[in-house]
């Protein structure tokens, strides 16, 4: 038997969704004793009373349109109704009488804004009703989709119940029976669920809208130009939340996705039988998952999913957005040298010069005995480029680890982040240019360091370009800051080498850490013993100085033999490092008389400055104290004379007080030959060629200029001396031959010497190679001179006296002040003849080699010396 066959025509009314009573429940069991059923299942269902009153509504409609025309009919006027048609007149118009109205200004003004505004209401309210419509389809549509799957459940239960009665052979079991309290889910909720989903969405076009017409009303009534929109405002708040709170993008997507779950849970709520928790996370899924939505069934569920998933592929582009951002920013920082260093005990070096090469290569050499160390820089360059310059840089750098920061020196937090706090010691490096520009910035630089919060572990090197800046940096950093003042160092170290041949080559020893160095130690197994037998108490070390305990630790250079070191007292050492020596037992040595004890007379020289440096008036005080009465010093550069006398008087120097030398002004450029051809070269017992201060500042056109005026000056020299008065052979001076070019120079060089000042380290080589000057490395002398006063800030005092015009210096003694010809003599007992003399030996040179020996090995062992020998002392200067 058919169903259908028993299944009533469906009702004329609109709400022919809805089933008839004999469709959901009929009788199917044509013979009810095999049927055994249950009651409940089995007891018919209520009329439909929506559908009853359907059937009555059409039933009547007729009638009730008839009596609505009656009505109408009846309250027509009596006149009219017994009036035939024939007889009625022709309407005639009847003039009405005009009524004028007064309208006031405030009318006026609310018309005018109606006006205005009015068209911008209006599609607002027509936005509004197509909403309005839009969800009532919506909610129509989804009306209808539940009501099918309530009408496919019952019929899934009435296959049930005629399986049980073994009337259909098929049976789909595909699903579990639904209980009706699943399927009949709380209408009302479901549609405040799908109301409040569509509240949600349309706030923020109310909002926006509510902004625009405020901000624009605002305008108008005002009349203000200048006044920034409330939009404006808005926009500007959100863009500042952003900027300023580094979380904010973060919390604000996730804002936004927890938003897009809750309102696509509660579309979900509204257009499916599943529960909210259930919509929530389908809802999830759809955000996560885009392909998640292939599944749903239905027009409302698969709008509701699409516009999920849609929102969940914007979310997830932000969020990605957000990511690559981030890492790319973090790699960017990384990459710019942003980040902070965590580093303890390293050595901090602020600012780039070209001196930055022969620093890192000197901390490289002390930091070798403790397996390397860390040496951070921080310049206000870019990251990339320190460390490609610094990869370039041919010197190992022996286990020591450079890192590099970009940031400025004067900025607190860029300090902090390279730990300044916890540095052993901070180089502040001269920048090339202007020397007052230079030396106000490493003031500025030192007042920041004074300002750290957390305080300095370690101590403060400044290098300065002018000695008169020295005071004011001083007072600045108090005791924590040490400076090496480059120019008068380089200026003063030119002076001694010019007196003093090859004394630039014991310099570059003592101040690098290549050799020999000095060290300051305490040792307790001295204390009670004379000065005179500590000099013979280390092996491998020379002592030189004391650090007085008593005198506030004050260093003592070159004491008198019966000083007795005290409790608390230090020994200042010559030595190879600072683990390579101890003391021993004393051994015997015999003193024995020296040849003879005179006095090396002083004698007027005749030196002449090759350029102009800005320093030059504390060169010519200098000079003036080492020189003996009578001397001459000839300036030839091309700075007229007159501004010469204004720039010597403007530095503080008085030409008529000095006592020793007299200046002679030659005008003229150096590196032209006919002006120097008319010079007296090869009358000059020394010739300083100085780094021009035009050119000072680029290295490279420096030593040009520096090399063409020493090729010059030896070519003339050697053109003008006779070839006869070569005093050194063949192959004393190399591989030359007496004719080539560089032979004839060698020639000449030994009547006079020139010291030439070189900043870059490569022209050194050249210099090296043809042996025609005795040269000054300015850029590495100072660089070995930082390192050193980094590593042990006590030796910048030694260094200090070494440079000043009082007190002790380093000096070239010829032996037959302390041998005579052919004596064998032990090195402790040359050590113990230069005491008669007030003198302290620290090294020598044999008169075949080319390099001295500093702190020479087996001290007590015997060796025959030659009067051409030489040998380096630190003594009093004369």
């Amino acid at each position: 038997m058919s169903i259908d066959s028993e299944s009533p025509s469906p009702s004329p009314s609109r709400d022919w969704f809805f089933p008839s009573p004999s469709f959901i429940h009929p009788n199917p069991n044509p013979n009810p004793r095999r049927c055994v059923t249950n009651p409940r299942i089995s007891r018919p269902p209520k009329p439909s009373s929506f559908q009853s009153f359907s059937h009555s509504s059409s039933k009547y409609a007729g009638i009730r349109r008839r009596v609505e025309f009656a009505r109408r009919t009846e309250s027509l006027p009596a006149s009219n109704v017994a009036r035939p048609l024939s007889a009625q007149k022709p309407d005639v118009p009847v003039k009405k009488p005009d009524v004028s109205v007064d309208v006031s200004g405030e009318k006026k003004f609310a018309w005018a804004c109606a006006g205005r505004f009015g068209g911008r209401w209006r599609m607002a309210i027509l936005a509004a009703i197509l909403a309005t419509v839009l969800a009532s389809l919506l909610h129509k549509n989804f009306s209808l989709h539940n009501q099918i799957n309530v009408l496919q459940d019952q019929i899934y239960e009435l296959n049930m119940r005629l399986q049980t009665c073994n009337i259909l052979d098929y049976v789909d079991l595909t699903n579990p029976v639904p209980q009706e309290s699943d399927h009949l889910p709380n209408r009302n909720l479901k549609n405040m669920a799908l109301i409040i989903t569509f509240t949600l969405l349309f706030i923020p076009f109310l909002i926006f809208k509510y902004v625009d017409y405020v901000s624009k009303s605002r305008r108008s009534a005002d009349n203000i130009s200048e006044e920034v929109s409330l939009n404006k405002q808005l926009a500007y708040q959100v863009d500042a939340f952003l900027s300023v709170h580094p979380y904010a993008k973060p919390l604000a997507l996730l804002v936004a996705t927890l938003l897009l779950i809750c309102l696509g849970g509660l579309a979900l709520f509204g257009v499916t039988v599943d529960s909210l928790a259930d919509c929530l996370w389908l809802s999830w899924t759809y955000i996560a998952d885009s392909g998640n939505h292939a599944n749903s069934e239905g027009i409302g569920p698969r709008l509701v999913s699409v516009s999920i998933s849609f929102g969940g592929m914007l979310i997830f582009a932000m969020m990605l957005g957000l990511v690559s951002d981030a890492i790319s920013e973090k790699l960017d920082s990384l990459r710019k040298g942003r980040s902070e260093v965590v580093e303890q005990n390293h050595t901090l070096i602020l600012g780039w010069s070209d001196k930055l090469g022969s620093l890192l290569n000197q901390l490289s050499i002390a930091n070798e005995s403790l397996d390397g160390g860390i040496v951070v820089v921080l310049a206000e360059r870019d990251k990339e480029e320190m460390e490609l310059d610094i990869a370039k840089m041919e010197f190992d750098f022996r286990g020591t680890s450079v890192i590099c920061r970009s940031g400025s020196p004067l900025i607190l937090a860029d300090l902090k982040k390279v730990s300044v706090s916890k540095a052993r010691a901070i180089i502040v490096l001269a920048e090339d240019g202007n020397a007052d520009q230079s030396d106000a910035r490493a003031l500025r630089t030192v007042l920041s360091l004074t300002g750290v919060k957390e305080g300095l572990r370690g101590h403060i090197v400044v290098e300065l370009s002018d000695l008169d800046n020295e005071v004011l940096v001083k007072l600045v950093g108090g005791d924590l800051v040490e400076t090496v003042v480059a120019h008068d160092v380089i200026g003063r170290l030119m002076i001694q080498c010019a007196r003093q041949p090859g004394l630039a080559q014991i310099w570059e020893d003592i101040l690098g850490f290549e050799n020999c160095e000095f060290y300051i130690k305490r040792w307790p197994e001295l204390d009670g013993m004379q000065f005179e037998d500590v000099l013979i108490s280390f092996p491998d070390a020379i002592p030189c100085g004391i650090k007085a305990a008593a005198y506030g630790g004050k260093i003592i250079l070159n004491p008198d033999d019966s000083y007795i070191l005290q409790e608390g007292d230090e020994v200042l050492v010559i030595a190879e490092d600072d683990d390579t020596y101890a003391p021993a037992t004393l051994p015997m040595v015999w003193c024995g008389k020296l040849p003879k004890n005179f006095i090396v007379p002083k004698s007027a020289e005749k030196i002449l400055f090759c350029g102009w440096r800005r320093d030059m008036e504390d060169m010519i005080m200098v000079l003036d104290a080492f020189l003996a009465n009578g001397s001459e010093l000839w300036m030839f550069n091309d700075v007229p004379e007159k501004e010469r006398e204004r720039k010597l008087i403007d530095g503080g120097l008085d030409i008529n007080r000095l006592l020793n030398i007299t200046l002679v002004n030659r005008e003229g450029n150096a590196v032209i030959r006919r002006h120097l051809e008319s010079l007296p070269l090869e009358s000059f017992d020394s010739i300083l060629i100085l780094a021009d201060e035009s050119v000072e500042d680029s290295a490279i056109q420096a030593d040009s200029r520096s090399l063409a005026t020493l090729l010059l000056i030896r070519d003339i020299q050697a053109k003008r001396l006779p070839y006869r008065e070569a005093m050194v052979t063949q192959g004393h001076r190399g591989s030359f031959s007496q004719g080539s070019w560089i032979g004839e120079m060698q020639q000449a060089s030994d009547k006079s010497v020139i010291i030439s000042e070189i900043l870059d380290p490569r022209t050194k080589n050249l210099l090296s190679m043809s042996k025609i000057s005795d040269y000054v490395l300015s850029n590495e002398l100072v660089s070995m001179a930082l390192a050193m006063v980094a590593e042990d800030r006590q030796i910048n005092d030694v260094l200090e006296e070494l440079f000043a015009e009082e007190g002790n210096e380093m000096q070239i003694r010829q032996a037959n002040l302390y041998l005579r010809e052919g004596e064998e003599l032990s090195f402790y007992e040359i050590i113990l003849r230069a005491r008669q003399r007030r003198e302290i030996v620290i090294g020598y040179r044999q008169s075949s080699a080319e390099r001295a020996i500093i702190n020479p090995p087996a001290k007590n062992e015997k060796q025959r010396w030659s009067l051409k020998d030489v040998f380096v002392v630190i003594a009093e200067k004369e």
